[in-house]
C-alpha cells in the first residue's frame, strides 16, 4: 500500500513538473529575449499579415486557361511555404501571391524565385545548350503535371527520391525520350541552370518517373519544388512586392485569445460544479492539453488563421467531451452501487469505445481534408488533427492516471465523485416525427431562399471577395492610418461612394508606408470614379491605383473541398458500419451529418451571412462536431442491444433508453463547447462575431440532431428495412 501511495505521489509530481516545464517552454521559453514557443507560432494573413508579391505575365495576350493553370501550379509552390498562402489573378495579366508569417519580402522573393523555364535535355542538346547554340528540348515545364519528394524504403537503406507525374502529352514525349536515351543522362534545366542530371535506367511509358540519389529528404523536396514552380505555362516577371498587414487586425487575435482564456475558465467551473473531484482533475488535464496544443502548433509550423482557431475550438470541445463521457460513466457505476475504485476502472473501460470511435471518425475527416485540401482547409485540418490526438491522450492517459493517483492517496469517498440519478425514459422515437417535419421545413426554407435572393440581389448567397473576387485599390495617403483608423474613417467613405455594404470591404496596411490596400466587390467605372473622388476630397491622397482581382478561393479549391468532404464522409460511413457491425448506423450518421450541414447552410442562406473562408471553416467544424455527438448515442445503443435484448425490449425502447441515458452528456458537452464560442461572440471583433454566431447555431443543431434525429433515424432504418417485420416489437436474436 505504501508503494502504491509513493507511486501516486510520483505520478502527481511528474505531472506537475512536466506541466510547469510545458508552460515555461510555451509561454516563457529560454534565451536572451525569453521568447516562448507560443510566440513562434506563425499567424495567417487574416491575423498578422505577410508578404504580398505581384507578378506580370511576359507573354502577350495570355489565355484565361494559361493564367488559371499558372495560378494552380503557383499555389502548389506557395503551399511549400505556408498552407495558408493564396494566389489570385489581378487584372488581365497579373498574378498576386500572399504568404503569411514573414516580413522580409526580399527573402521570400529569393526563396520563391522568378518562375522561369523548365526544360529536359538529352546529352546532345545539353552540349549545344552549354556552348550557347540553339537546341530543342525533349520536354518543357508545361509537360509536367506534378512533382513530390518521397522516401523509397524498398532497398537496404532509404533512398530519397523525387516522383514526377507527366500529363498526357508529356507521357508520350517522355516515353520516346527514355526509349532512345537508355543508360544516358537527361539533364533537367531550370532558369539556365542544371538542377538534376539523372541517368535513364529503363523505358518509362506510364507517365510516372522517379529521380533518385538525393542526399536527404530536404534536397529531394527542394528539387520537387523547383520542378513544380518551373512547370508553368507562362513566364512571369516581378512587378512589385511589399509587406501587408492583417485583414482582421491585431484586435481580432487579442480578443480571440482573451475569449479563449475566459471560455476555458467558465468550462473549468462547469466541470468542477457538475463532476466534483473528477472535474478538478479534468481542469489540470485541459491545461496540459492547451500547453501541448501550443507546442505542437509550433512544432508543426502551422499557420494559425481564423479557420485554424475554429479547429482548436472544436478540439477543445472534444477534449472536454471525452472527460464528460468518462465521468458520466463513473457516476452511473457509483449510482448502481459499485465502489469508487471499481467505478473508475469500469467508467474508463466503458467510455473507451465511444471515445475512440468518435475521435477516429473525426480524425478520418481531418486526414482527408489535410491531404486533399488547400489553403484554409489544410490549416483547419492540421489544427483539428493535432487537437484530436491530444484530446484522446489527455483524457485516456493523463486524466485516468491522475484520478487513480488521488484515489490511492485517500480521496475515496463516493460523495467526491457524485452519482447519477435515475433517468426517466422519454419517447424520443415518437417525437422524431415532429422533429423530422421541423427539420424538413427549415432545410426547405433555406433552399427556397436561394432563387428568391438570386432574382432579387443577383446572387443566391452572399459571397465574399474570397469567392467572387472584386476590385483592389492601392491608395497612398498623405498620413499614416493604422488598421483601426482605416476601418473607422476610410472604409465608411468607400462603402458610401461605391454603394456597397461596409461588411464586404477589406482593408490592409502596407508596412513602412502610408499605403492602404482596399478590396471591395467588383466596381463599375462610375463607382470607381466616385470612390476616387470621395477619397481625394476627404483625405490627402498622393497616388491611387486600381485593378480587378479574382477570388482567392479558386474553383479548384472549392472542388477539392467538396470532393474531400465526400470522401471523408464515405470513409466515416464505412468505419462506423464496420465498428458497429451494421451499415444502418453508418447511414443514419451520414444522414444526420448532412442534416446539420443543411440547417446551418439555411441560416447562411436566409440570414444572408457572408460566405467566404469562415463559411468553409464553419461547415467543416459542423462536420467534425456532429459526427462525434452521434457516435456517443450509437455506442450506447450498441451496448443496450446486448443488455436489453434478452428482456424482449423493442428497438424503440432501446433507442429511447439510450438517448435518455446519454442526455446529460449531450447537454453538458454541447454547453461547454457553446460557452467557449459564445464568449468569442461577445468579445470578438465584427468579422469574428458572424463566424461565432454560425458556430453556435451549429452546436445547438448538433445537440438537437443527436437527441431527436440520429437514434430515431437508425430505428426507422432498422425496422422499415429489416426483413423481420416484428423487429419493432422484439429484438431478434441476430440483432
Amino acid at each position: 500500500m505504501k508503494k502504491a501511495k509513493r507511486n501516486s505521489v510520483l505520478i502527481i509530481l511528474v505531472f506537475i513538473l512536466a506541466l510547469a516545464l510545458g508552460i515555461y517552454t510555451a509561454a516563457v521559453g529560454l534565451g536572451k529575449h525569453r521568447i516562448g514557443a507560443a510566440k513562434n507560432i506563425v499567424l495567417g494573413l487574416d491575423l498578422a499579415g505577410g508578404v504580398s508579391i505581384t507578378y506580370e505575365v511576359v507573354e502577350d495576350n495570355p489565355s484565361q486557361q494559361e493564367i488559371d493553370d499558372t495560378i494552380k501550379r503557383l499555389q502548389l509552390r506557395v503551399d511549400g511555404y505556408s498552407t495558408d498562402g493564396s494566389v489570385y489573378q489581378e487584372g488581365s495579366d497579373r498574378i498576386s501571391i500572399e504568404i503569411p508569417g514573414v516580413t522580409d519580402a526580399n527573402q521570400i522573393l529569393e526563396e520563391l524565385g522568378k518562375p522561369g523555364a523548365l526544360e529536359f535535355l538529352d546529352e546532345e542538346n545539353y552540349s549545344l545548350f552549354a556552348s550557347g547554340e540553339a537546341y530543342e528540348p525533349l520536354l518543357t515545364g508545361s509537360d509536367v503535371k506534378a512533382a513530390s519528394a518521397a522516401i523509397d524504403n524498398s532497398g537496404t537503406t532509404p533512398d530519397y527520391i523525387v516522383e514526377l507525374v507527366f500529363n498526357d502529352e508529356g507521357t508520350k514525349k517522355f516515353a520516346e525520350a527514355t526509349k532512345i536515351n537508355l543508360q544516358k543522362i537527361i539533364y533537367i534545366i531550370y532558369d539556365g541552370e542544371v538542377v538534376s542530371a539523372p541517368t535513364v535506367q529503363s523505358e518509362i511509358t506510364g507517365g510516372n518517373a522517379m529521380i533518385n540519389g538525393m542526399a536527404d529528404l530536404e534536397e529531394a523536396e527542394k528539387l520537387a519544388q523547383t520542378i513544380r514552380i518551373g512547370a508553368l505555362p507562362l513566364t512571369l516577371t516581378e512587378l512589385r512586392s511589399n509587406v501587408v498587414g492583417a485583414t482582421l487586425g491585431q484586435d481580432a487575435l487579442v480578443s480571440s485569445l482573451k475569449a479563449g482564456a475566459i471560455g476555458m475558465a467558465i468550462v473549468a467551473l462547469i466541470m468542477i460544479v457538475v463532476y466534483l473531484l473528477p472535474g478538478v482533475i479534468s481542469v489540470f488535464a485541459l491545461c496540459a492539453y492547451a500547453v501541448l496544443t501550443l507546442l505542437c502548433l509550433n512544432g508543426f509550423n502551422a499557420s494559425l488563421t481564423l479557420p485554424g482557431i475554429a479547429g482548436i475550438i472544436l478540439s477543445i470541445g472534444m477534449a472536454v467531451d471525452a472527460n464528460v463521457v468518462i465521468f458520466t460513466r463513473i457516476k452511473e457505476e457509483i449510482g448502481t452501487g459499485n465502489g469508487v475504485k471499481v467505478a473508475i476502472d469500469s467508467g474508463f473501460n466503458k467510455a473507451m469505445s465511444a471515445i475512440l470511435d468518435g475521435n477516429i471518425t473525426t480524425l478520418i475527416a481531418a486526414v482527408v481534408l489535410y491531404l486533399m485540401g488547400t489553403g484554409p482547409i489544410k490549416g483547419f485540418a492540421l489544427t483539428l488533427g493535432i487537437g484530436i490526438v491530444l484530446s484522446m491522450f489527455t483524457a485516456l492517459f493523463i486524466t485516468k492516471n491522475l484520478l487513480k493517483a488521488v484515489y490511492t492517496l485517500g480521496l475515496k469517498s463516493p460523495k467526491l465523485y457524485g452519482s447519477k440519478k435515475e433517468y426517466k425514459v422519454q419517447g424520443y422515437v415518437k417525437f422524431s416525427r415532429v422533429a423530422y417535419i421541423i427539420s424538413i421545413v427549415a432545410i426547405a426554407a433555406g433552399i427556397i431562399a436561394l432563387p428568391i435572393f438570386k432574382s432579387k440581389d443577383g446572387s443566391a448567397l452572399n459571397y465574399t471577395l474570397e469567392f467572387t473576387g472584386g476590385t483592389a485599390m492601392t491608395v497612398d495617403f498623405d498620413e499614416y492610418y493604422d488598421l483601426n483608423a482605416a476601418e473607422e474613417k476610410i472604409r465608411p467613405v468607400v462603402a458610401k461612394a461605391a454603394d456597397v455594404s461596409e461588411a464586404t470591404i477589406q482593408v490592409q496596411n502596407v508596412k513602412d508606408t502610408n499605403e492602404i490596400v482596399i478590396k471591395t466587390p467588383e466596381l463599375k467605372v462610375d463607382q470607381r470614379n466616385e470612390v476616387e473622388n470621395e477619397l481625394r476630397a476627404n483625405f490627402g491622397v498622393k497616388e491611387f491605383a486600381i485593378e480587378n482581382i479574382s477570388g482567392t478561393i479558386s474553383s479548384e479549391m472549392q472542388k477539392n473541398a467538396i470532393i474531400s468532404v465526400l470522401i471523408a464522409t464515405v470513409l466515416m460511413l464505412i468505419y462506423i458500419a464496420i465498428r458497429f457491425d451494421d451499415v444502418k448506423f453508418g447511414a443514419a450518421a451520414v444522414i444526420a451529418l448532412l442534416h446539420d450541414v443543411l440547417i446551418v447552410f439555411a441560416i447562411y442562406s436566409i440570414g444572408r451571412l457572408s460566405v467566404g473562408n469562415t463559411f468553409i471553416a464553419c461547415m467543416l467544424t459542423i462536420v467534425g462536431y456532429s459526427i462525434n455527438a452521434t457516435i456517443i448515442i450509437f455506442d450506447r445503443i450498441r451496448e443496450n442491444l446486448v443488455l436489453m435484448k434478452s428482456k424482449g425490449e423493442s428497438y424503440e425502447n432501446i433507442v429511447n433508453a439510450s438517448i435518455s441515458q446519454t442526455f446529460t452528456r449531450t447537454i453538458y458537452s454541447s454547453l461547454t463547447t457553446f460557452v467557449t464560442v459564445f464568449v468569442l461572440y461577445i468579445m470578438g471583433v465584427t468579422s469574428i462575431k458572424e463566424f461565432a454566431l454560425t458556430l453556435m447555431a451549429g452546436i445547438v443543431c448538433g445537440a438537437y440532431s443527436s437527441v431527436c434525429i440520429t437514434g430515431p433515424l437508425w430505428h426507422t432504418l432498422k425496422t422499415k428495412l429489416s426483413k423481420d417485420n416484428k423487429g419493432n416489437k422484439k429484438v431478434s436474436k441476430k440483432a
